[in-house]
């Protein structure tokens, strides 16, 4: 489907019905935009321009709900519902705590959007470009691909560990899952994360690669 806006025909996107669903204020779609194609540190990636997105969506269904904040505790709310690392009790209290208070949240996580959405949004819907080197870019698509394996095996074992506590068919407290993959160079003996690995660069091996 498309949207006829000024005359010219575009994409849907949704990150732009977000923006009109939950009345954020319009000018965050110029703000993405600059963050993506600011040069040097300021640069933001598809994966923090998500995160940053996927906050204001959070902040304005709680300011909908007529639930006031302080600094921070937005940022803090994100972590504990989207983080890897954070625990299935923890993550289930600020559920409840949103929903408590007029949070619709299952129709908020639903909403949120992935990188794959901002880009969209980005080059389709605005038109807007930023050249990447091709290196950088196959070592993002590894990294995407290996995030979103991690991502799957700890949703699979997190509600396997669930289904299989509240059966009684284990014992298990509150839990917390680390998924890791290391890698160990055997030339120069250096051991990183996977993940580390690749967005240093590579190990300490010295010379032409």
């Amino acid at each position: 489907m498309a949207e006829d806006t000024g005359g010219r025909s575009r994409r849907s996107s949704k990150v732009a019905r977000m923006i009109a669903e939950y009345d954020v204020d319009e000018s965050l779609g110029d703000e993405l935009e600059r963050l993506w194609t600011a040069e040097g540190q300021q640069r933001k990636s598809l994966r923090d321009l998500a995160d940053f997105f996927n906050k204001q969506l959070l902040e304005s269904a709680m300011t909908a709900a007529g639930i006031s904040t302080v600094n921070g505790e937005v940022s803090n709310l994100y972590r504990l519902l989207t983080a890897d690392d954070v625990s299935s009790g923890m993550r289930t209290e600020a559920r409840t705590r949103l929903e408590r208070e007029g949070v619709d949240i299952e129709q908020l996580e639903r909403d949120f959007v992935s990188y794959q959405a901002i880009r969209s949004y980005l080059t389709e819907y605005r038109d807007a470009s930023y050249e990447q080197p091709s290196d950088s870019e196959q070592v993002e698509s590894v990294l995407d691909s290996i995030r979103r394996l991690q991502s799957r095996l700890r949703s699979l074992t997190e509600g396997s560990l669930d289904r299989l506590r509240s059966t009684g068919r284990i014992t298990l407290g509150e839990f917390r899952l680390f998924i890791d993959i290391d890698v160990l160079c055997e030339d120069c003996g250096a051991q990183y994360g996977v993940i580390d690995l690749l967005e240093r660069g590579g190990c300490d091996c010295e010379g032409e690669t």
